[in-house]
């Protein structure tokens, strides 16, 4: 019992996480996420020919992308260590993931210079999607692989 609550405080931590970003005000995290782009913008801009707030969107809807895909991650691993079999665990976590996603950007419309975009809320889904298929094709193939394995004795 103690091992089950324990795989569900990584999701739950990530999820603190996720939310402690988007409470920050446009000014700080704009900021933040400025800073980064701007220093891979100098390593980049010799070779690629992108503009700064380009490069700036594509860095902050693909982090919306990754902390999604990490989530889903979190959550379905979660769902196993509970005893899930595949086909919930991978389901219950998409929804859980799509719901937090949608319940972050309602959150957002409360701080200030944030606003809450359907946009997010499918980049995150896709993110969460991503990470889950990957998760499903890679445990099927394992499965399917450690199965052949047996029928060869």
């Amino acid at each position: 019992m103690k091992k089950q609550l324990l795989a569900w405080l990584w999701p739950v931590l990530w999820m603190i996480l996720i939310f402690s970003l988007s409470h920050q005000p446009a000014g700080v995290s704009g900021g933040i996420s400025s800073e980064i782009v701007r220093w891979v913008f100098e390593g980049v801009a010799s070779f690629a020919p992108l503009e700064f707030e380009t490069l700036h969107t594509l860095f902050r809807k693909s982090a919306h992308f990754f902390a999604y895909l990490v989530l889903g991650l979190l959550i379905v691993r979660a769902f196993r260590k509970t005893g899930a079999g595949l086909k919930r665990a991978v389901f219950g976590a998409f929804v859980i993931s799509a719901v937090y996603a949608m319940s972050d950007e309602f959150h957002q419309l409360f701080i200030p210079g944030r606003s809450g975009e359907f946009r997010d809320v499918l980049i995150d889904s896709s993110g969460a999607a991503m990470g889950l298929m990957c998760y499903w094709f890679f445990t099927k193939s394992k499965w399917q692989g450690n199965k052949k394995a047996e029928t060869i004795w």
